[in-house]
């Protein structure tokens, strides 16, 4: 063989395996994932319940984004909710003012993204001045993900939102101390329907109340924080409003199936259940507290079941104390009824006795189903919660537009100013 023919195959077989990796496909390798914090701004200052969220993304452009992770002050790295839209509810009630770091990062299955980070300042407020003690827990769950049709939309936000601005200009509530948690902290598209738009605390709002998700974390430590603070004082008010699915089965047409089960709510990711509403209350020293459920098969929530009945001594809540109004938006064995577009029903009419003051006079009447009065002795010009939910109820047995849904039978547990055998000796009138 030519020895020049020889020398040009030993240069290809030695230049091949050199040049061979740049001619590879490097469709195999892996890009690190890109994140970003869109809320808190970097600098900023915040408080009380602070939904940390951004955005993060796969160059690889094969959406195979696995977690995103958050470290705020700390070694320790917690999981987020969501991937390419994240948030993470950062509970500050009782933590020290001063600058904290909060950093992300995103992890696809191989490899983490650059870390990110901005700096912030919790600034707690202190507890407000004395002429306004009151505090304001409005809580509301509709969006499941899993299925649209059971989805209840965003009306119990916005009913919320409305009921809080009322307690604002009309009763004086600090808006430090009125919190809303609703869904995951997101609003969505379609009325609730669609896919997640931006957090609560990132819209436009008309009062800056304190935003977040109604989690059972969230919800518990929110509580708590009520109380604590109500504690301090002996003429603090406290209102509590809860909306969401009520646990039952709408089959069992007599008993909803909770004739030996308590009452309970659903959470975005948890069940709440009377007693343990009860127990998160217990401590609760106030002796002006309202506390409405309005779910379906909620009755237990007030210690009734329907008609006025008490529930079992075994499976009562211990929400009623002394000093409370405990209202549910349904007996323990009757479905609720909602709009997707403005809230549940029962508080959509209390809400409007209380407001526009037609509710004025309105009394019990037999097994509190309510009754208006022509007598002016019971009409003083201002309207008590008890007046609003009697107001409501009658409203929900006689409109002739409510008529398929009149067999909800609201119940209440009246116990302000006191327990006892004269234990109702007069209304309890909010902001006052």
């Amino acid at each position: 063989m030519d020895t020049r023919l020889i020398a040009v195959v030993l240069v290809i077989v030695v230049a091949i395996p050199l040049f061979s990796g740049c001619l590879e496909d490097d469709s195999s390798r892996n890009e690190p994932p890109f994140i970003e914090i869109l809320y808190p701004y970097d600098g900023t200052t915040v408080s009380n319940l602070v939904m940390i969220s951004g955005t993060a993304s796969d160059p690889d452009g094969d959406d195979d984004l696995v977690q995103v992770e958050v470290q705020i002050d700390s070694d320790n790295w917690t999981i987020a909710q969501g991937t390419d839209q994240w948030s993470y509810d950062w509970i500050t009630y009782r933590l020290n003012d001063g600058p904290y770091t909060i950093r992300a990062r995103a992890w696809d299955g191989k490899d983490y993204s650059a870390v990110v980070e901005i700096t912030v300042v919790l600034d707690n407020p202190e507890t407000v001045t004395s002429d306004v003690h009151r505090w304001a827990l409005f809580v509301a769950v509709a969006n499941f993900p899993e299925d649209n049709e059971s989805k209840l939309g965003n009306g119990g936000l916005f009913l919320a939102e409305e009921m809080a601005t009322y307690f604002i200009q009309e009763y004086g509530y600090a808006t430090s101390n009125i919190i809303l948690l609703f869904d995951d902290g997101w609003i969505r598209a379609d009325g609730g329907y669609g896919e997640r738009m931006q957090t609560l605390q990132q819209r436009y709002r008309e009062y800056n109340i304190v935003y977040g998700g109604a989690t059972g974390g969230t919800v518990e430590a929110s509580i708590a924080h009520i109380v604590e603070e109500a504690n301090q004082y002996e003429d603090s008010e406290v209102f509590m409003w809860f909306f969401s699915h009520g646990c039952g089965d709408n089959t069992k047409t007599y008993t909803g199936g909770k004739l030996l089960e308590r009452s309970a709510v659903f959470l975005w990711d948890d069940i709440l259940t009377d007693k343990e509403l009860g127990d998160m209350l217990s401590d609760l020293q106030s002796t002006k507290t309202c506390v409405i459920v309005d779910a379906c098969f909620s009755g237990g929530f007030s210690d009734k079941t329907i008609l006025d009945f008490p529930t079992l001594f075994l499976l009562r809540s211990g929400i009623p104390q002394s000093g409370r109004v405990v209202m549910s938006g349904a007996s323990k064995f009757r479905v609720g009824y909602a709009s997707t577009t403005q809230g549940p029903l029962f508080t959509l009419q209390w809400f409007e006795g209380l407001q526009t003051g037609n509710a004025d006079g309105y009394r019990p009447g037999i097994r509190k189903t309510g009754r208006p009065t022509r007598l002016q002795l019971f009409k003083d010009g201002k309207v008590s919660v008890e007046e609003a939910f009697y107001y409501a109820r009658y409203t929900l047995k006689h409109r002739e537009d409510f008529k398929e849904y009149n067999t909800m039978e609201p119940q209440i547990t009246d116990y302000y100013p006191r327990r006892g055998l004269l234990r109702s000796l007069g209304g309890l009138i909010l902001g006052q």
